[in-house]
């Protein structure tokens, strides 16, 4: 008997019979879609196979499965094959030029973004889906590579247009030289729908993953926390902990979660005493080579002695001095890269200036380490709960209350440079590193470099589920409620010996996910330095929320002349379009940033409305309060838009980097509204030539931009769908002073502004409703002291009897201005059930301001009778 849910069952015989229309053609060495031609020397090799000719069981709920089956004439699989067998095929699907096209690449192992072109010459290496607009027949198309088998694959550029398709196994013991579902095709009338159609027809085909919908996200997704890797880097120790949220506790900031970022392990390097930690580090690199060498916290950590944080004379700890050493790291790094470039520029004979800059760099930071080295106990005899992270998290949770999770950091593979072997229970071994020939052409990664260096301590695969538990379990134990995995793709490096490198991850996500289910709630892990096809299509059917993009850089490492402020709209760039594919698999997470960065309020406007948590790393004593204020609850909870930020339509196939005329424009909902951020990125982006991120000063300037109700797509939320067919809309602009309203309809011109460099504006769109027969009109817009000022709105009811007062009832979070719009002043005014004073203007502004009330969760009860 078949099983439940397979393919081959009547419910799919149905669909066939239901959906006869044959939307795709390949004939003639032409690819065909609804008719038109839309590739053309199409090899002979090259197949087209129907989605419902290639049938496998699945687990997909019976909702799912449903919804596939009816739109399966919509997509279906390409196939090559060739003569001889490889363990790396390159094939062409065809070649298009003319035709404009969004993508998504990797520019690194770990990190992806968008591209845009019009030929199939212009895709990158590693491109992980192609996105086709095709308004002759009012359609996208969308190629998808996918997994075969043991091999995955990724598209990128071929000559005279050719679009090719690299089918890799990352082993050469693994071959093959025919593919019958290597890509997947897909066409629909919506560029948001085809995602959501695209990857829920994989999640049946494959069976490997599950969607977002399927599973729950983190509880911290919509609060507040605070990260320690800015902060401190590798420098991160107890006392560090207690100094950084204290001091935003002191500020009205109390973070809801905890990450204890790299630098709490037991790392240490190959030639260094197997059973010590490795002593002095500060910078990410430093530790990159480096091996766990226990599976428990470092000594630093382990030494901890449980409430000594509480007592009236905790640890002393200079905040200063993380600062002054991260600094000294800092020009040591810098002087490393300038012998490094002197060396490689071949022009330079005498290097002894730049070697005797390094050792005096050198023993200016080991001395700065010396007093505080001397002041630690170096013995191991802490042991027990009132020792180490026990202790720890233990105090923390004492001395903060609303502290509900605590993660701690640490590498899909242990460490940086995984586990050193023979250190514990586990079957380790040092693996040599081999880049495949398709991350030659991203960008040069210092991660990379350090990693293939030394090679990496690669535990065992029929052992990865022993490895996560034996952490894991030991974590749970001692208060920590999840983890942020981290340098995921390490895996594709060394998996010659281990059957490649589709094998290799499904054994290495499979331990992840059942020691995330037993011992994390089933949802408590960040996945980071993630964005590549093998994670999303393997790793997904327990995760459930990733970072979305590359790490927020609070200065460029490699000393552009744009400085700190390059960079910060590049990330954006990459979070609101990578959330496109990656919010159909999981929650997208925008990553932290610093509140006293100077693009700090840039970075806030963005996390308001991107749907996902909110969490800083900033350090101890370094905080802007106001800025957080408009972005946090006194309670650490977050006005959390309803769904996962995307770029607006006519932002897909454009360039807001460096094309000097695009404004990145992203959209999402309010449970009452709906919200559009736009964010003036243009300054910096994607160089082919050079295989870099760059400035690009020219485009850093004001641009304009227009905004309308339409920008927003309503249909995409069930509850939203209603909101986008109102007659009218109040827009209030968060950002402008004169807190201006506008009552716009579907018909109404475009809001036309202009946008400074690395500034926003976000536009809240709320329906008005129309009180029967008595020609009021009425619109909550929320607390205008909050970025996200329609999320602050909790519950709406509208009472409108034929005889009696018309009544608003609202539901706010939050303290501080409250704003609606009227068109008539209310009789009367209530506030948490007592009579109040408010503000009416014949403009139809309506204000009173709320207090915040900790016994009421901060949710203040506004009625207005009419």
């Amino acid at each position: 008997m078949a099983p439940p849910n397979n393919l081959a069952n009547p419910l799919f015989d149905i669909g066939k019979q239901e959906n006869s229309e044959k939307l795709f053609d390949l004939s003639n060495g032409n690819f065909s879609v609804k008719g038109f031609p839309l590739l053309s020397d199409v090899p002979s090799n090259v197949t087209f196979t129907p989605f419902l000719s290639i049938c496998k069981s699945s687990d997909a709920p019976l909702s799912l499965l449903q919804r596939v089956q009816a739109l399966s004439h919509k997509g279906g699989f390409v196939g090559f094959n060739k003569e001889d067998e490889s363990d790396r095929l390159l094939n062409s699907l065809g070649k298009f030029t003319g035709r404009d096209f969004l993508s998504i690449f990797r520019f690194k192992t770990w990190w992806s973004t968008m591209w845009v072109g019009s030929s199939g010459s212009d895709l990158q290496m590693e491109t992980q889906w192609l996105l086709f607009n095709v308004p002759e027949i009012m359609s996208y198309v969308m190629i998808i590579p996918i997994i075969d088998g043991s091999f995955r694959s990724a598209l990128q550029a071929g000559v005279d247009g050719h679009v090719m398709i690299c089918a890799e196994s990352g082993s050469t013991k693994v071959k093959a030289s025919s593919f019958d579902a290597i890509a997947y095709v897909h066409v629909s009338e919506n560029p948001y729908d085809i995602m959501k159609e695209a990857f829920s027809a994989l999640r049946v085909h494959l069976n490997t993953f599950r969607l977002f919908e399927e599973k729950t996200a983190p509880s911290l997704v919509d609060k507040f926390g605070w990260c320690t890797w800015d902060a401190f880097y590798l420098t991160v120790e107890p006392a560090g902990i207690l100094c950084g949220l204290n001091s935003l506790a002191e500020g009205g900031m109390s973070p809801r979660f905890l990450i204890i970022d790299d630098g709490w392990q037991s790392i240490n390097l190959d030639g260094e005493n197997p059973n010590q930690d490795s002593k002095k580090l500060v910078l990410c690199g430093s530790q990159m080579t480096a091996r766990l060498h226990r599976l428990d916290e470092c000594e630093k950590f382990r030494k901890y002695k449980g409430g000594s944080l509480l007592g009236p004379s905790p640890p002393p700890f200079d905040p200063k001095k993380p600062k002054m050493l991260i600094s000294k790291a800092g020009e040591l790094e810098r002087a490393e890269k300038d012998l490094k470039k002197a060396i490689q520029s071949g022009s330079v004979t005498d290097l002894s200036a730049f070697e005797s800059k390094i050792q005096k760099l050198q023993q200016e930071l080991e001395g700065m380490f010396d007093e505080e080295e001397n002041s630690v106990d170096s013995s191991d005899a802490c042991k027990g709960d009132s020792y180490g992270l026990k202790a720890l998290t233990r105090d923390l949770r004492t001395k903060f209350k609303g502290l509900d999770d605590i993660y701690v950091w640490h590498a899909l593979c242990g460490a940086w440079s995984g586990v050193r072997p023979g250190s514990t229970h586990l079957n380790a071994n040092i693996m040599p590193c081999k880049v495949s020939p398709g991350l030659d052409g991203t960008m040069e990664d210092l991660a990379v470099v350090k990693t293939v260096e030394d090679g990496i301590g690669l535990v065992h695969p029929d052992q990865a589920g022993d490895f996560y538990d034996s952490m894991h379990s030991y974590l749970a134990n001692v208060g920590i409620t999840g983890v942020k995995v981290d340098v995921i793709h390490t895996l594709e490096y060394v998996s010659e010996e281990y059957g490649g490198r589709v094998e290799l991850a499904k054994a290495y996500y499979k331990g992840l996910s059942d020691s995330l289910s037993k011992n994390f709630k089933g949802s408590g892990l960040i996945s980071s330095m993630q964005q590549c096809n093998d994670f999303f299509f393997l790793g997904t059917k327990q995760i459930s929320m990733g970072r979305a993009g590359d790490d927020f850089w609070f200065q460029d490492p490699n000393g552009d002349p744009m400085g700190v402020y390059w960079l910060q709209g590049v990330h954006m760039i990459h979070c609101s379009y990578n959330s496109m594919w990656m919010g159909q698999f999981i929650q997208p997470d925008w990553d932290m940033f610093q509140s006293d960065h100077l693009c700090a309020k840039f970075h806030a406007g963005s996390r308001a409305i991107c749907g996902g948590p909110v969490y800083i790393s900033d350090s101890p004593g370094c905080h802007d309060f106001e800025l957080l204020k408009q972005l946090v609850y006194p309670d650490g909870t977050i006005p959390k838009c309803q769904h996962f930020a995307l770029p607006t339509r006519d932002c897909l196939f454009k360039n807001p980097l460096f094309d000097n005329k695009t404004i990145l424009k992203i959209w999402n909902f309010n449970k009452y509204g709906g919200v559009i951020g736009v964010f003036n990125c243009q300054g910096a982006g994607w160089d082919p030539r050079e295989q870099r991120i760059k400035g690009y000063p020219e485009c850093y300037k004001p641009m304009s931009v227009s905004v309308h109700v339409s920008d927003i797509e309503w249909d995409q939320n069930k509850e939203a769908a209603q909101m986008g067919e109102a007659e009218e809309y109040i827009v209030h602009l968060n950002q402008a002073e004169d807190q201006e309203l506008l009552l716009v309809s579907p018909k109404s011109a475009p809001i036309e502004i202009t946008i400074n460099p690395s500034t926003f504006e976000i536009f809240s769109f709320v329906p008005v409703k129309k009180l029967g027969s008595s020609g009021i009109k009425f619109a909550p817009i929320g607390l205008t002291n909050m970025f996200n000022s329609g999320g602050t709105i909790q519950e709406v009811e509208y009472v409108d009897p034929e005889e009696f007062e018309t009544c608003v009832k609202i539901e706010v979070k939050g303290g501080g201005d409250f704003l609606s719009y009227s068109n008539a002043c209310p009789i009367r005014c209530f506030l948490n059930g007592a009579e109040s004073g408010f503000q009416w203007l014949d403009n139809g502004k309506l204000s009173l301001n709320l207090p915040w009330t900790a016994e009421a969760a901060g949710i203040s009860s506004v009625a207005f009778l009419f």
